[in-house]
């Protein structure tokens, strides 16, 4: 079964993966702070991210309605290349093809631990 992208469907699944995933959990465990995925300019998917795990996810209709450290803001074409493994994300930022808010140094600095985000991402079944 496939999931719309964004839905709280897929966001559900998404954060499944997420703490399934031993790959994460040791390539994250450093990692301090949430994110929101935003499509579009509207709706997101906000995850909150401690120490290699997902503390919350959530689907927001408005990207205003959170605060959160760090927004990656992109056109659903993007993000469909991302979850297709067609765009690494770290790439995106540095490239302007995804629109980071927050501290990109943090992120460089943590690599391995979004490229392990962005696979769990791809093992969720997607619909557009």
């Amino acid at each position: 079964m496939a999931f719309k992208f964004p839905s709280p469907q897929w966001t559900a699944a998404f954060e499944s993966e997420i703490n399934g995933s031993d790959a994460y959990a040791n390539a994250a465990k450093q990692w301090e702070g949430d994110i929101l995925l935003v499509i579009d300019e509207s709706p997101g998917i906000y995850l909150d991210l401690w120490h290699g795990k997902c503390r919350s996810a959530r689907f927001v209709s408005d990207a205003g309605e959170v605060s959160p450290e760090f927004k990656i803001i992109a056109p659903m074409a993007k993000w469909q290349n991302v979850l297709a493994g067609k765009l690494d994300p770290v790439q995106g930022m540095v490239t302007r093809q995804l629109k980071l808010e927050g501290n990109l140094v943090k992120i460089m600095k943590n690599v391995k631990a979004a490229q392990e985000l962005v696979r769990c991402a791809t093992k969720v079944p997607t619909e557009y």
